[in-house]
C-alpha cells in the first residue's frame, strides 16, 4: 500500500462517517477503516442475532420475537430534531436520497408521578395538565416574548438582555413556577441538568426556538427518525464518501497508529501493512481508551447506562403512540441528570410487528447504575426482555493540531443528535482550519 491519503478515518460511528463524507465532498482523499464487520461502531443498529451475541453470547434469540432481518436495534438511541443541525447536514450533502424518514409520534415529560405530553400547539397548551390556569397565562406570555424577540428591535426585549441576563432572570420576569421551568428547560431546551439556569439566556432561547420551529414543521413532535434504524445514517454518509472517491475497509484490525520522532501522525498499520496519510480522525476506542496513552480521558460525568427493552405493547400513558420520547427531569426523581426514554416500533422497520423497542438512558451517578434508570423502566409496563449496557464517556486530551491525530467524543445520554453535530463541527474546524458551512433545503418526511 504505497498510496498516501489526505485523511484516514478510524471507526464507522455516525460522527466519523459524517466527517469522511464531508471531507470527500471537499475533494480530500479519504480511507475509512473499521475493526467491525458492520457500519455504525458504537452507534450501530443490530439485528436480533447480533444483539444477543453482543449482550448474551451463549443465548439464541427467542423464536417468538420473529425474524432476525426484521430487527435494527439502535445501541445509542437518538432522534433527529426536524430543524436541527443534523437535518441541515443531511440536506446539504443530499444524503436524504438514501434515507426515508418518519415522524416520532409524541414528546412527553414526567411530572408528579405521571407522563404528560409536551404541548405542540396552543390548543394542547391550554388543555395540558402540566400547568394550572394562571400559570398557563404566564407561560403564554413567556412564549409570546420568545417568538416575538427581534435582536434589532428593543421594544421586543421587555428590558431583558439575552446575552447578559441569566435564564433565571427571564423565568423570574414571567413568574414561571419551578415545574414549568423544568419542562421548558428539559423537555424543550433539552438540557441534561439545571446548570443552564444561571448562565446567559441566549443559548436557551436558541434551543427553545429550535424546538418550537421543529414542532411547527411536521406537527405531532419535533423529531424525525430514519426507517430501518439509526445505523442507516452512517451507511448513507459512507455511500456519499464512496461517490466522491472515499475508500472503505470493514473488518480491518488496526494494529498500530504510527507516528514520527516528534509524535506526529504518519500512518496506520493493519495486517502488517502501513498506510500513510497526513491526518487521522477516529473514535476514542482506537486511541488506547483506558490505557495510559494519554490521547483520551474519561469525562467528569464518567459513564452512560442504557437499557434496551423489548415490549409487547406501547408505553402506558402515551396515547398508544407507536413512537415517543419521554424525559424525566432530574429533580422529579432527586437526581443530577435527566433520564431519557426513546421508543420506536415496527412502524419504523426496526422490529417485528407488535413489538416495541424502548431504550432508557442516563448519566451514571452512583455505583448502582441499573437502579438509577428504575424510574424510567417502571414507566414501560411489563418488559419482555432487556439488555443493559454501561459505557464510559471519552473525550480527547488535545486538539490534535500538534500531532494531526483528531479524536471524536463518545456519544452522550441525550436523546437527540445536536451534541454529535457540535462534535462534527469542532473536529471539522480543527482538521480543515475553517468553520463548516451548510446550505439550506427541505427534508421529506412520511406522515
Amino acid at each position: 500500500m504505497d498510496e498516501e491519503y489526505d485523511v484516514i478515518v478510524l471507526g464507522t460511528g455516525l460522527t466519523e462517517c459524517i466527517l469522511s463524507g464531508l471531507l470527500s465532498v471537499e475533494g480530500k482523499k479519504v480511507l475509512h477503516m473499521d475493526r467491525n464487520d458492520y457500519y455504525g461502531g458504537e452507534s450501530a443498529s443490530l439485528n436480533l442475532t447480533q444483539l444477543y451475541r453482543k449482550f448474551r453470547p451463549t443465548q439464541s434469540p427467542p423464536t417468538e420475537l420473529g425474524r432476525d432481518r426484521d430487527y435494527a436495534v439502535d445501541l445509542v438511541p437518538k432522534f433527529i430534531i426536524a430543524s436541527g443541525e443534523l437535518t441541515k447536514i443531511l440536506v446539504h450533502t443530499d444524503v436524504t436520497r438514501y434515507l426515508e424518514f418518519k415522524q416520532i409520534a409524541g414528546s412527553f415529560v414526567y411530572r408528579d408521578g405521571k407522563i404528560s405530553k409536551v404541548p405542540s400547539t396552543e390548543m394542547e397548551a391550554v388543555r395540558s395538565p402540566l400547568m394550572g390556569l394562571f400559570e398557563k397565562r404566564r407561560a403564554k406570555k413567556f412564549f409570546e416574548f420568545l417568538q416575538g424577540w427581534k435582536d434589532d428591535d428593543p421594544t421586543t426585549h421587555q428590558g431583558i438582555n439575552l446575552d447578559k441576563d441569566s435564564m433565571k432572570v427571564v423565568y423570574e420576569k414571567f413568574g414561571l413556577e419551578p415545574g414549568t421551568q423544568d419542562f421548558i428547560g428539559h423537555a424543550m431546551a433539552l438540557y441534561l441538568d439545571d446548570d443552564y439556569i444561571t448562565k446567559v439566556a441566549r443559548p436557551t432561547y436558541d434551543r427553545i426556538i429550535l424546538y418550537t420551529s421543529s414542532m411547527a414543521r411536521y406537527g405531532k413532535s419535533p423529531y424525525i427518525y430514519p426507517l430501518y434504524g439509526l445505523g442507516e445514517l452512517p451507511q448513507s454518509f459512507a455511500r456519499l464518501s464512496a461517490i466522491y472517491g472515499g475508500t472503505y475497509m470493514l473488518d480491518k484490525q488496526i494494529d498500530a497508529i504510527v507516528t514520527d520522532d516528534e509524535g506526529k501522525f504518519v500512518g496506520v498499520t493493519s495486517g502488517g501493512e502501513t498506510v500513510k496519510a497526513k491526518q487521522v480522525i477516529g473514535d476514542p476506542s482506537y486511541f488506547g481508551a483506558g490505557t495510559d496513552g494519554g490521547k483520551v480521558r474519561v469525562v467528569e460525568e464518567g459513564k452512560v447506562v442504557r437499557a434496551i427493552c423489548f415490549l409487547k405493547h406501547p408505553i402506558p400513558g402515551t396515547e398508544d403512540s407507536d413512537s415517543c420520547q419521554i424525559i424525566i427531569p432530574q429533580n422529579q426523581v432527586n437526581r443530577r441528570h435527566d433520564i431519557y426514554i426513546a421508543m420506536v416500533s415496527s412502524t419504523h422497520n426496526v422490529c417485528a410487528k407488535d413489538i416495541y423497542v424502548a431504550i432508557v438512558s442516563t448519566i451514571v451517578e452512583t455505583d448502582r447504575p441499573e437502579q438509577e434508570i428504575a424510574p424510567g423502566l417502571s414507566l414501560l409496563g411489563p418488559i419482555y426482555d432487556k439488555f443493559v449496557d454501561i459505557t464510559p464517556l471519552y473525550t480527547p486530551t488535545s486538539s490534535g493540531e500538534n500531532d494531526n491525530i483528531f479524536i471524536t467524543r463518545s456519544y452522550d445520554a441525550t436523546s437527540h443528535f445536536e451534541t454529535v453535530v457540535e462534535d462534527v463541527q469542532d473536529v471539522w474546524k480543527r482538521v480543515v482550519g475553517s468553520d463548516l458551512v451548510l446550505k439550506k433545503r427541505e427534508v421529506e418526511v412520511q406522515g
